[in-house]
């Protein structure tokens, strides 16, 4: 049986899809088994997928009823459970790519450096390969700690990675949640003593700058911010103040920042009840906040001045009759 089963979740974009498969297939580790998983796809991308399983034993297709990406990958894993022997599982989103020693050079590092969990670098890209320096693909040892604050979105991401299998045992991806890989990749990553990590842009995240254009906001988006409370949560229960101070001002800019992208949307106007939400939690994420010290009034000024009005305008005038009765 193959050593690394690599999972990929396919759903359109069947222009890219080849450019996607026989960069896997095309690896210098050979002993590989690919599940490509056709998610209901409306187009001809399941026909492709065949078309490479025709051509390759090492392919597998499923083919299901449209889910979302967390059902495909929790399928792709689930047939690895129940049909495969692989130890390793590499997962792979159906628009990008990865450099031909990627898994090779991942598996080697993990095993040299007896870690579960091996991570590559990534580089947004338009179409043009990554540029891989020499010292870059020297793997190093991060603690998971180390690793989510001073990266993290390549902690919570859940391609790019060679993962040990035992770390997915009674583990699955959330179904039916926006942004699925911030509710379980970190905790894969904290289930690690040490990670290996190779930091050359070995995965090249595909960004259609064509396709890019106003698009209405989705409140579906706020998952992510139940994603973010269990985070909170795990790190409070492993009692890492560090950790926790460092989530909570994260969440906040964030929460922010979707509050400001749902302001901008062309479909703003139909949002205003999921705005007063989001001002309401914003608000109580600011009072959480200057309990963890994550702020201060001084450094965040602005944030407080913009989310209580109200309370700037009392302190103005405190300060301003303070001013005016010491004169």
């Amino acid at each position: 049986m193959a050593q690394i089963s690599v999972i990929v979740a396919v759903y359109k974009m069947p222009e890219y899809l080849p450019r996607c498969i026989e960069g896997i297939l095309g690896q210098t580790f050979r002993d590989i088994e690919l599940i490509l998983v056709d998610d209901g796809s409306p187009d001809n991308c399941g026909e492709i997928c065949d078309g490479y399983a025709a051509k390759d034993p090492r392919v597998h297709v499923i083919h299901k009823r449209n889910a979302g990406v967390c059902a495909a990958r929790n399928t792709g894993l689930n047939w690895v459970y129940d049909h495969s022997d692989s130890q390793w599982i590499f997962f792979h989103d159906n628009d990008d790519w990865i450099h031909p020693e990627t898994l090779e050079r991942m598996l080697s590092a993990a095993q040299a450096m007896k870690t579960d969990l091996c991570i590559c670098g990534y580089q947004e890209t338009s179409g043009a390969d990554p540029e891989i320096r020499a010292e870059d693909l020297q793997p190093v040892f991060w603690t998971p700690k180390a690793f989510f604050m001073e990266h993290h979105v390549n902690a919570t991401v859940c391609w790019g990675k060679l993962y040990s299998r035992a770390l997915f045992d009674g583990k699955r991806y959330p179904e039916g949640k926006y942004i699925e890989d911030e509710f379980l990749t970190y905790r894969l990553l904290f289930a690690c003593g040490n990670l290996a990590v190779i930091p050359a842009p070995l995965y090249a995240y595909f960004v259609n700058s064509a396709g890019i254009s106003k698009k209405p906001w989705i409140p579906k988006r706020l998952d992510a911010w139940e994603a973010f409370d269990q985070q909170l949560a795990f790190f409070r229960e492993m009692g890492d103040r560090d950790l926790v101070q460092y989530r909570m001002r994260q969440y906040l800019e964030n929460a922010v920042g979707y509050y400001d992208a749902a302001l901008a949307a062309p479909n703003a106007s139909e949002l205003k009840p999921v705005l007063r939400k989001m001002k309401k939690h914003i608000r109580c994420l600011i009072r959480e906040s200057r309990k963890e010290q994550v702020l201060s009034f001084w450094i965040d000024y602005d944030m407080l001045k913009r989310f209580f009005p109200v309370r700037m305008w009392l302190l103005r005038f405190c300060r301003d009759r303070f001013i005016l009765n010491s004169n």
